[in-house]
């Protein structure tokens, strides 16, 4: 190449570090054992001499795709971890709770309301009912379908 030769590409490509992985093939009438070293040295993937014989080529650009396809997979999977490790902080530890209100303290040493720390923290939304204890002891009447208690 009249400016740049393949090692320089390779260095340079490498030097601006894309997300996504370039495999790369230097094809070069370089056939020395230094130039190989070199080569590699400077972030080839692999390396042929011309004159080459095109199912070799093809050969390589075949494990090229397995290695890029295996690099996508594993990527895909990093992505997976740090997302379920995102949701695995959300709410971990101990949760300083009072032990008359209930409610907890945060970080900051505020304290919030259980229902409020827990929707902040987390993915979980929180709706309202009654046990059967609390139905019991502060609406009686609601037992026995709702009939008033005096008669």
């Amino acid at each position: 190449m009249p400016v740049l030769d393949g090692v320089e590409v390779c260095r340079r490509i490498r030097a601006a570090a894309a997300q996504d992985y370039t495999y790369l093939i230097v094809l070069t009438a370089k056939g020395e054992r230094a130039d190989l070293l070199e080569g590699l040295a400077a972030g080839a993937d692999d390396y042929l001499t011309k004159p080459f014989d095109a199912d070799e080529l093809r050969s390589r650009l075949r494990v090229g795709e397995r290695v890029l396809a295996l690099q996508a997979g594993l990527a895909a999977k990093v992505r997976e971890l740090e997302e379920a490790l995102r949701h695995v902080k959300q709410l971990q530890g101990l949760l300083p709770i009072c032990m008359h209100c209930k409610k907890v303290r945060d970080e900051g040493q505020i304290w919030h309301r259980v229902e409020a720390y827990i929707e902040e923290h987390s993915q979980a939304r929180i709706t309202h009912a009654l046990c059967d204890e609390c139905l019991a002891r502060f609406y009686p009447a609601g037992e026995d379908g709702g009939e008033d208690s005096a008669g």
